[in-house]
């Protein structure tokens, strides 16, 4: 068992008026790296003041495609593969799941691999991406479905 940690915070900064506050926050990690957060633009009425930053929509996908890709890694250096690049164009789908309420109900992860060396079958990278989905702490900790589309780069 372990604890991962991370500090959101926020102050506020002038008048505290639903239209107008600001959605801009911190995100602190155990390692002392710091990320400007702030509400999706959906979400940040027009007359408020938009600060970039990473919305916790982002965040969640960014964890689901980056635990699958440190897996994959994993897995893969483990069967003598060896990845040069890996990239991923995650997308997170925002609807009404079955209980009626707005969820993140579908992610998409599109990871383009390529690699140097003996180059995988299309069995051995199905393989490797089913067994770094079926790892991945993050997807067994959520209901969203997880889509996977890989391709070799």
């Amino acid at each position: 068992m372990s604890e991962h940690r991370a500090r959101v915070q926020w102050t506020r900064n002038g008048e505290f008026a639903c239209a107008t506050y600001s959605r801009s926050h911190e995100i602190a990690f155990e390692d002392g790296i710091r990320v400007p957060g702030t509400a999706a633009p959906g979400n940040i009425p027009k007359t408020a003041a938009r600060t970039p930053g990473m919305d916790p929509e982002q965040a969640f996908v960014a964890a689901l495609s980056s635990c699958h890709m440190l897996w994959f890694l994993h897995l893969a250096c483990n069967a003598g593969f060896v990845v040069e690049r890996y990239r991923d164009e995650a997308v997170g789908i925002m609807a009404k799941n079955a209980e009626g309420r707005v969820a993140i109900t579908k992610v998409a992860l599109k990871p383009s691999v390529a690699f140097s060396g003996r180059q995988p079958t299309c069995a051995e990278f199905e393989k490797l991406h089913h067994e770094a989905h079926e790892k991945c702490f993050i997807a067994n900790s959520v209901k969203s479905e997880i889509a996977l589309a890989p391709s070799i780069a």
